[in-house]
């Protein structure tokens, strides 16, 4: 426990240095005896100081707290000596929380108890460890602090940032209000489970009479479907390489993380079972098919700490193991990036695998930047350049996507901020034409 000057000890140093030179009885020996008599007096300072091992500090944290979002910090500064104290604390938090001080400055009475509230804004989702505290004690005469540091171990969550939530909820609602996914749906023609007969009407479509029931009561009978619950939709969340890249200054991981949570959420409100499965070059997370309240919680926990890694995934790997644990008939959503190289080299070849069996979307989320390159005019030859490129790129994606097309697979390739509302929308329809 070292002794640590304070901007009051440097001042004093520089006034007895500034009264040796102006003084013109000024002698090397008083001089030095001046400094001397400084230094003492922060020896005296520094005995007499309180050890900070007599403060205690807790720290208050939520646990977790959403990307984008601003959460409290409180330290709970105990002074346990009979002695009013300045105490000065830093803790440990990383640059990209955010905080708005990871320093204070207190004044605490005897025996008593101060809290000292700091906000974090974090700019990155992951797992933050925060450990370390350092307690500073001032002396008496403020020339001198003791520091000591603790370890009071923390830990903080960073979830994704859930952009859409409001308009998926609003999707669950009105889906509710239309009756889909209820099982009090009067759909005519529409869904898979028998629920009623009743007298048709020239609304009904004609191979739903049921000629057997109009052979008995000699009046046209149409059977009515509603649609099934308990049907299952699986994401598939891409973690590789083409996921890193930057649209609207946000990795696509994170785009594609607010379209996994929106169809969870919509999923979930209809009564179906919606579950995920991250990967790149192995399955990173697996969260099982659930409709229940806390599915949501689950799937963000389990991606909160994802970080795209740089390399190829395997979307093969990734669809066995689909399949090895869901065998019913599913609707798959991959969550990936439309690079030709990668698509066709590596998802193409493994789409059939899992488009044979099930119902299969691909979501991925447009750059509007290069878009508006593609489409703008443009007069300087560097523009010129530019639109060319961004051109060739929107010519290969659109090709791409008419080969995962030609695949069996609905593809839908959205601006941020828009995706998840389209994907909601492709569920919706799923679930309505009965293709579960």
């Amino acid at each position: 426990m070292f002794p640590i000057p304070t901007a009051r000890f440097a001042y004093g140093v520089l006034v007895a240095a500034a009264l040796t030179m102006v003084s013109p009885f000024a002698q090397p020996l008083s001089t030095i005896a001046l400094g001397l008599a400084v230094l003492l007096l922060a020896v005296i300072d520094f005995v007499r100081a309180s050890n900070p091992n007599d403060v205690a500090v807790e720290r208050e944290l939520a646990p977790s707290l959403a990307l984008g979002t601003t959460a409290p910090v409180r330290w709970h500064v105990q002074n346990r000596t009979g002695a009013n104290l300045v105490i000065a604390i830093a803790d440990e938090f990383a640059p990209s929380l955010q905080a708005s001080n990871r320093r204070a400055l207190a004044e605490v009475p005897a025996r008593s108890t101060a809290t000292i509230e700091n906000t974090l804004s974090p700019t990155r989702r992951g797992r933050f460890v925060i450990s370390e505290i350092s307690v500073r004690v001032r002396g008496p005469w403020g020339l001198v602090e003791r520091q000591r540091s603790r370890d009071i171990p923390a830990v903080l969550r960073v979830l994704p940032e859930f952009r859409s939530k409001q308009e998926a909820e609003l999707l669950v609602v009105r889906a509710k209000q239309l009756d889909v996914g209820l099982r009090s749906a009067r759909g005519r023609g529409s869904g898979t489970e028998f629920d009623q007969l009743r007298e048709y009407t020239p609304d009904d479509e004609f191979r739903r009479i049921d000629w057997a029931a109009t052979a008995r009561t000699g009046t046209t009978i149409a059977r009515t479907y509603r649609a099934e619950l308990n049907q299952t939709v699986i994401n598939l969340l891409d973690n590789g390489r083409v996921m890193a890249g930057r649209v609207n200054d946000v990795p696509r991981v994170e785009h594609a993380m607010d379209a996994v949570m929106a169809l969870t959420t919509v999923a979930t409100g209809l009564g179906d079972k919606c579950g995920l499965l991250a990967f790149d070059r192995s399955v990173r997370a697996v969260v099982q098919p659930s409709r229940s309240r806390g599915q949501l919680g689950r799937v963000t926990e389990a991606m909160y700490d994802l970080q795209p890694a740089l390399v190829e995934s395997d979307y093969r790997g990734a669809f066995v193991a689909t399949l090895a644990q869901f065998r019913r008939r599913t609707m798959i959503v991959v969550h990936t990036e439309l690079v030709e190289a990668a698509v066709g080299e590596f998802l193409l070849p493994a789409l059939p695998l899992i488009s044979r069996s099930h119902v299969v979307v691909i979501a991925s989320v447009r750059d509007p930047l290069v878009v508006d390159w593609a489409t703008a005019p443009s007069a300087e030859s560097h523009e010129v350049y530019r639109q060319v490129a961004a051109g060739k790129s929107m010519a290969e994606r659109e090709r791409v996507i008419a080969a995962l097309k030609a695949k069996g697979a609905t593809v839908v390739d959205a601006a941020p901020g828009e995706l998840a509302a389209k994907l909601a929308d492709v569920y919706l329809q799923v679930k309505a034409t009965g293709r579960l």
